[in-house]
């Protein structure tokens, strides 16, 4: 594994450390990495669109657009998957805090 490539998957974990707070930055980070392919990981839409989603829902506007502009390449089927996804992350980190 190159330097680059770890280098690239400590700032995914760190952004997941950070998302499993409830960290909205760092959701938009996921996001950002998601739909671009950037910080080592491959282009996913529905990951993308459910890390988009979930900073979107705490309230950045950045992340509502971009979520907007990544469901226009996206099925039904594959935004109700993200959806479902958000759901179900939100669910574990609030049974975590609790």
């Amino acid at each position: 594994m190159g330097s680059s490539l770890k280098s690239a998957q400590f700032l995914i974990d760190s952004r997941l450390a950070g998302a499993a707070r409830g960290d909205v930055d760092s959701y938009y980070d996921l996001g950002m990495a998601y739909s671009s392919g950037s910080g080592g990981v491959d282009v996913d839409l529905i990951e993308a669109h459910k890390w988009f989603n979930l900073a979107a829902v705490g309230g950045s506007e950045e992340a509502k657009a971009c979520r907007a502009e990544i469901a226009e390449d996206m099925t039904a089927r594959e935004i109700a998957t993200a959806q479902t996804a958000a759901r179900a992350w939100l669910r574990t980190t609030q049974r975590r805090a609790a």
